[in-house]
């Protein structure tokens, strides 16, 4: 394919500072956890393009069944339905363990966005319609979209785009590492869950309509709470009536070693799941959100406005649903939840070893997500500068790695280093991943 560079200044890129000096990184190729740009050069990415490439390139069963699906029907709306739609509907419901009805979308923001419709609505048609309110966590990324950014809680993200849409509140997070309350992890967590059911009680609970977390913060520094802390926030929510939106969009589909980031805390059952990224390892566009069957029937009642007055032209593409059943089929089949706890353990996890070095103040790991928390001074945990920061991005890209960090989330506190590789990634790319970064900070 050619590349005509000049093209650059037609091409609007997403969350990039203008830079009059920089030339574009344009990727052409790729091949497992690996892509080539224009120029060849080869770099391992390391962080699975935006979290999403689970399965990373290449995958001809993938491919073969988007082109066969468009070969038999290339598209139909779900305002009436298809057969991929149905059966992917069904396969979501079986891997959350329950009886669930999914709504689908194109992505993770419209995703969180039908969740808060479909919150307010539910308890609108069950005899609670003051119950309006969301509440999400400070830190929490929750989409681009004008709602979806309203539950965004990192003040940098809403910078111009503020004021956001009424109704979203935000509570301190589960982050032992800089926590207020003091105590080991799993007592400084569960304080900060208590503080959720102090916000329900100051706002009044007939005013708060959900509560919408990710079972580990991922943009907003990879924050991997004590498995307790979502245990009490469930409590929290049943006691109050308030609905539990669990936000998978990053840590779905295998990332942190089990199929959904929740499943690690036992007895929580979300009322509803919001998906996107590795439904598809990214291959195509696809959200989806799925609700408990309680919730879908109170939606099941005649009058002119009490179904889902919501649609989407694209959601559920039925490529894009072909697409994500062959992807939970692969996942499934080779055995990737297994692979990712087993490998995460064995070898990312010793990336902790960094804890030794004065400029890390914490390594937060779990499965295929790790977090390297740099500071300048491990006693007073002042974030490490930008410039040192950019300088180990850098050190990696030089070396062939792509890595990530927490840009635009928290004034002052874009100090996290963010590892998230494809989850086929072999023992050799892993290895090379925690060897590059080890020898990018120790020459700092």
């Amino acid at each position: 394919m050619s590349t005509d560079t000049k093209n650059e200044e037609y091409l609007w890129n997403a969350v990039r500072r203008y830079d009059p000096k920089a030339s574009p990184f344009i990727a052409e190729k790729g091949e497992g956890s690996w892509f080539t740009d224009v120029d060849g050069n080869k770099y391992l990415d390391g962080v699975s393009g935006l979290w999403c490439l689970n399965l990373g390139h290449g995958q001809k069963e993938i491919i073969e069944a988007a082109a066969e699906q468009m070969k038999d029907l290339a598209y139909f709306p779900l305002t009436l339905s298809h057969v991929p739609a149905l059966n992917l509907s069904k396969k979501i419901s079986d891997l959350l363990g329950g009886r669930f009805r999914t709504f689908f979308s194109n992505s993770g923001s419209e995703a969180n966005e039908t969740a808060f419709k479909i919150a307010r609505q539910y308890h609108i048609q069950t005899g609670n319609p003051e119950k309006y309110k969301i509440i999400s966590r400070y830190r929490a990324y929750h989409g681009s979209t004008l709602g979806a950014l309203s539950a965004t809680a990192q003040a940098n993200r809403r910078v111009k785009y503020d004021p956001g849409v009424p109704g979203f509140l935000h509570v301190y997070p589960p982050y032992s590492y800089r926590s207020i309350f003091g105590g080991d992890k799993e007592e400084s967590d569960l304080k900060a869950a208590d503080m959720l059911e102090e916000m329900i009680n100051w706002e009044g609970e007939e005013s708060v309509a959900a509560f919408i977390m990710e079972p580990f913060i991922s943009g907003g520094g990879v924050i991997i709470p004590s498995f307790k802390y979502l245990q009490r926030v469930s409590e929290i929510c049943n006691k109050y009536n308030v609905l539990l939106i669990v936000d998978e969009v990053v840590s779905g589909f295998g990332r942190t070693g089990e199929m959904f980031g929740f499943m690690h805390s036992k007895g929580v059952r979300p009322d509803m799941v919001t998906m996107a990224k590795g439904i598809t390892s990214g291959y195509l566009p696809l959200g989806a959100t799925a609700v408990t069957s309680e919730i879908a029937d109170a939606f099941k009642k005649e009058g002119k406005d009490t179904h889902f007055r919501h649609v989407s032209t694209f959601g559920g593409h039925p490529a894009s649903c072909a697409v994500a059943l062959k992807n939970i089929e692969i996942i499934e089949r080779e055995q990737i939840v297994e692979r990712v706890s087993s490998l995460g353990s064995r070898i990312l996890n010793d990336l902790k070893q960094l804890e030794s070095h004065p400029h890390v103040g914490e390594v937060r790991q779990i499965g295929f997500l790790v977090g390297l928390e740099m500071v300048a001074d491990k006693q007073t945990k002042e974030p490490l500068s930008d410039e040192l920061m950019n300088q180990i991005l850098a050190s990696c890209k030089k070396a062939g790695l792509i890595i990530g960090r927490n840009g635009d989330t928290v004034p002052g506190q874009n100090n996290v280093i963010i590892i998230a590789p494809p989850l086929v990634s072999t023992e050799e790319d892993l290895r090379f991943i925690v060897n590059t970064v080890k020898q990018s900070i120790y020459q700092l």
